[in-house]
């Protein structure tokens, strides 16, 4: 049996080669698609990869009745309906692996970028200026890194941060104590722990109905003052209008931001134009060696789902009840 597998999204070609390289698979990948053209060429597709820009919603899937997988090449599923795919019988994936290393690198080069003001310093040069003064940072040796959210990226920016002799402690309900003790770091009982202990928090966490806008006005009253926080992982664990409020007054020193709730960030967004924050525009996966995994590995996933029925990195496994 031939399978289809539509791209609606760019991928990287490596991914797209690896695709085309199974006789088994038909690829239908004529480059960013219009959602019209997607409906459309749905109909007959078995599989889809997608980016963070295709929509899969309950419209989408009662079109694609032959669908079978659906793959997000990156982490979040943000943009995939998982009730309405698995009420579809739709096996939903993606591919954490490949963006581990460049989120995690990113992650720590906004918090360098934040302690040292690299960003409004350079500004500052190009303009002609040269104020030392004005720039005076924060070291980051002896301070305590809060990392809330201990999984894949998490645990890579520990591994990398350790170096700049940083005190580590993370929390994650979910993650044993063995693990955090591998790699030298504590996990500490309660996020309150981690909110009262850190002198720069980075955030790691997915977005559920316990961390979605858990950076909101209560528990920024519990931090330091002066705290510098780093989202690289998911907008929606911010409350924007009370980060705002706190980095205006000054209860947050500054912040380092590459994701938002909505993408791009809308202008009435209160977190953008503040002079004590870094920002990014979702560049934490965006290196070429990641992009390059990412394909491969998503179009590893599509075929070994539709040629072997072997699922990896499953998002909603209530699908196998249903079947």
């Amino acid at each position: 049996m031939t399978y289809q597998v539509l791209v609606p999204d760019n991928l990287n070609k490596a991914g797209l080669e690896a695709l085309r390289a199974n006789p088994e698979i038909e690829v239908v990948a004529p480059g960013k698609m219009s959602r019209n053209d997607t409906l459309a060429a749905a109909l007959t597709a078995h599989a889809l990869i997608i980016r963070s820009d295709t929509k899969v919603d309950a419209e989408l899937l009662d079109k694609a009745q032959a669908l079978k997988v659906v793959v997000r090449a990156g982490v979040g599923v943000d943009n995939i309906d998982l009730s309405a795919a698995t009420a579809h019988g739709v096996i939903v994936m993606n591919t954490p692996e490949s963006n581990t290393i460049s989120t995690a690198e990113h992650a720590l080069a906004l918090i360098l970028a934040l302690c040292r003001h690299i960003p409004a310093a350079d500004r500052s040069v190009r303009a002609g200026e040269w104020e030392r003064k004005k720039f005076t940072g924060t070291q980051l040796y002896g301070k305590t890194l809060g990392i809330l959210g201990f999984g894949r990226v998490g645990r890579a920016l520990a591994e990398r941060a350790t170096c700049l002799g940083l005190n580590e402690i993370a929390y994650d309900p979910f993650v044993p104590e063995e693990i955090a003790r591998h790699l030298g770091l504590s996990l500490v009982p309660r996020v309150e722990d981690l909110f009262e202990r850190a002198d720069i928090l980075s955030l790691h966490a997915v977005v559920n109905d316990q961390t979605r806008g858990i950076i909101n006005a209560a528990n920024i009253a519990r931090m330091k003052d002066g705290v510098l926080i780093i989202n690289a992982a998911r907008g929606g664990l911010i409350n924007n209008a009370d980060l705002a409020a706190a980095l205006k007054s000054g209860k947050v020193g500054g912040a380092a931001i590459d994701v938002y709730d909505v993408e791009p960030p809308a202008a009435d967004n209160p977190l953008l134009g503040l002079e004590n924050v870094v920002y990014t525009p979702h560049l934490g996966a965006s290196t070429n060696e990641a992009q390059e995994a990412v394909g491969v590995e998503a179009a590893n996933a599509v075929i070994n789902a539709l040629t072997k029925q072997r699922f990896d990195n499953v998002r909603n496994r209530a699908v196998f009840d249903r079947k």
